[in-house]
């Protein structure tokens, strides 16, 4: 590992900040701390933490010594000053003197002391870095280091490595004990440059943000050296030839490790997938004794709240033998389950039963022959839990090299997973009506499919833009922007449907629900017009909504939670305009096949309703057309837009919230919602 430290950088920082007050070590605190946390081999969302100390001046015009340290929420890749809030630093080294105190005292405590009362939380290890002496202290969960403490002797390991340059301190779960012990630690070793706290991480000091930041670098890459001498790979298993895909599988194993799945209601509460596979994760699920380490536990203790202890082993997935594996997965998640209740009764029991069991369902999917799968609420969590998973990979593999990993006891890893500070890190807020909902929108690059897309982004779904226009959907994902798919694709061509629903099924885990939207307004009189307008029109108009919502009806299917296909039908199907038969007569089609979707998979859970509407300004009524119309009517352009019965233009976006509230329906079914302003001729009732 090689130091980054750049003396242009560090002044420029220091010049950023300096006309907004703040100091110049405080700056380079900033500088060094995002350092360390752009690099994921040091620190991985949210982990890890740095600290300053220094003077500032409270309200009153005292000059106060205070600890600058990482505020909870932040990430030390992205922090700002305004994520290292200022605590007095005299009151906390007076709690040294306490022969304990609880947690929720020592939060209370360290908010007293805020120079700040509306900053965040300071860190649960702020008393560790104000029992210390040093100026600048950093602390992170190095994969190098934590492959050299996982191990049964990992302090002479370390030992063997570091030598007397740090000192070692024994396993503690972070907070007031753990800063009493690392204080009487370093009372014995005071020449010590850091501290490794066995099977957590390492710590380092200095009088300057750059000595500590490059005592660090200089430290992890002794562990890296030493990782590289006698090294011995993991043993291969034998796995089955012909394997499945990404796309055949991850649905099967999303609706299998839904967190509820209420058949009455209709509601399931899934979670999302992410696929992860390189060469170094194939040769650890593919590993012949991966039932044995990848069980052990979490390779540092704050993991557990993003990933669980363990994650779950399927087997390897074989082609045309998919019913079987279902079945042989769906077992192991049972066994999962069964073995985590277990485990909550098991240690519940040392905390009087105070503790409320979290659910029971795994973060992290091994498969064999494939890669890795992260689970999580949304996307990002998905993805969190998907990157703590491959550095859980690099962290095991590399222990296994040299020796045989072991984390702490599964007594420290329930005290972590149901510890309140943890668990307040995840945050208590309302999930939104569609967070952990895959939505596909065809046609979504613009009009009626964009305002979709950004209508169902925003109450939490995970968004696939479907578009012939690739340029046009990217656009529209950017702006909904977090892990917004977009993707080229003709709807009237099967094997593009097939290339897009297998992205977003590899990309999300499967697919909830679609907004078959895309479409073109085919005309002509209907007794002269060409035959092959009219058959073009039913591709698009009709073929192409059963192709999409067959293919998405199909992943629905897999996973076993039921789902959601609406369609962009249009007042045509039910009042046929003069010279749009071309138009209507497919749209008409389409309206049936919504209520036969309806009909022959309610049972399924899959519901199937249309958006009859008019008039809307999109790239089917362009503004050349309103024009054309508007003439051909003798009215002002204005009044045919609004010529209904309310006097009203209908937007693309009033038909976007009428796509969202029969997504959020959960018990209608073969329902066509009619959004026109009022249209007696094309009132269904």
């Amino acid at each position: 590992m090689k130091s980054l430290w750049s003396d242009a950088d560090a002044k420029d920082f220091v010049s950023r900040y300096a006309p907004k007050g703040i100091a110049e070590d405080l700056a380079l605190r900033v500088y060094t701390t995002r350092l360390l946390g752009g690099d994921p081999r040091l620190v991985l969302h949210g982990g890890g933490n740095t600290s300053v100390k220094t003077r500032m001046t409270d309200i009153l015009g005292d000059s106060v010594e205070v600890i600058c340290i990482k505020g909870s929420g932040w990430d030390m890749g992205q922090i700002e000053p305004a994520g290292l809030p200022a605590v007095r630093l005299s009151p906390l080294r007076r709690l040294l003197s306490l022969p304990a105190m609880s947690d929720e005292e020592m939060v209370n405590y360290q908010r007293v002391n805020l120079l700040d009362a509306s900053a965040p939380n300071p860190s649960v290890e702020t008393l560790l870095h104000a029992f210390l002496p040093h100026k600048f202290i950093d602390h992170v969960h190095s994969t190098a280091v934590l492959s050299l403490v996982d191990q049964p002797d990992g302090e002479a390991m370390a030992r063997e490595v570091f030598g007397d340059r740090v000192a070692y301190v024994p396993y503690t779960i972070p907070g007031f004990a753990l800063a009493k012990s690392v204080a009487a630690v370093y009372e014995r070793h005071p020449r010590v440059e850091g501290l490794v706290l066995l099977q957590h991480g390492i710590f380092t000091f200095g009088d300057t943000a750059r000595e500590a930041y490059e005592r660090m670098i200089a430290f992890v890459t002794m562990a890296e050296e030493r990782l590289q001498k006698g090294r011995k790979p993991l043993r291969p298993a034998s796995l089955p030839q012909g394997l499945a895909g990404v796309a055949d599988i991850a649905p099967i194993l999303r609706g299998l490790c839904a967190l509820s799945n209420d058949k009455a209601s209709g509601a399931a509460k899934r979670q999302i997938l992410d696929f992860r596979t390189s060469p170094a994760i194939l040769s650890y699920v593919n590993g012949a004794e991966l039932e044995r380490y990848s069980q052990v536990g979490v390779v540092t203790p704050d993991h557990t709240i993003r990933t669980k202890n363990y994650p779950l082993i399927v087997t390897a997935p074989v082609c045309g033998k998919l019913d079987e594996w279902r079945k042989a997965s769906a077992a192991a998640v049972e066994a999962y389950v069964a073995r985590y209740h277990a485990y909550f009764e098991r240690h519940n029991k040392r905390h009087n039963g105070a503790k409320v069991e979290l659910d029971p369902m795994p973060r992290v999917i091994l498969v064999p022959g494939l890669g890795l799968f992260g689970l999580g609420a949304s996307a990002k969590d998905a993805a969190i839990a998907a990157d703590i998973a491959e550095n859980t990979v690099e962290v095991i593999t590399d222990a296994e090299a040299i020796g045989r990993y072991q984390c702490i006891s599964e007594d420290d890893m329930f005290d972590v997973e149901y510890w309140s500070l943890e668990q307040a890190k995840l945050g208590k807020g309302a999930e939104r009506p569609l967070a952990r909902q895959v939505a596909v929108i065809t046609g979504g690059g613009s009009g009626i499919g964009a305002a979709t897309a950004r209508a169902f982004a925003k109450e939490g779904a995970e968004v696939a833009v479907l578009d012939r226009d690739l340029a046009a959907a990217e656009a529209v994902a950017a702006k909904i922007g977090g892990k917004a798919l977009a993707i080229a694709c003709d709807v009237t061509q099967a094997g593009d449907v097939s290339v897009a629903f297998d992205q977003i099924a590899a990309t999300f885990g499967g697919v909830d629900i679609l907004v078959s939207n895309a479409g073109a307004a085919f005309q002509g009189r209907i007794g002269q017009v060409d035959d092959m307008v009219l058959r073009q029109s039913f591709e698009l108009n009709f073929f192409a909504h059963q192709t999409v919502a067959q293919t998405a009806a199909q992943i629905m299917l897999a996973q076993g939670t039921g789902g959601c296909l609406l369609f962009n039908t249009s007042k045509q199907a039910v009042n046929p305009g003069k010279d749009f038969g071309p138009y209507g007569l497919p749209k008409a089609a389409t309206l049936f096949l919504v209520k036969q979707y309806a009909l022959d998979h309610g049972r399924d859970g899959i519901r199937a309703n249309a958006v009859n509407a008019d008039r809307i300004r999109s790239g089917l009524l362009t503004d050349e057309m309103v024009a054309s119309r508007a003439k051909a009517r003798g009215v002002s352009e204005a009044d045919y837009m609004s010529g209904n019965l309310l006097g009203r233009e209908v937007t693309a976006e009033d038909v976007a919230q009428a796509f969202l509230f029969l997504a959020l329906s959960q018990k209608t079914s073969a329902a066509v919602l009619t959004v026109d302003g009022g249209n007696i001729e094309a009132s269904l009732r």
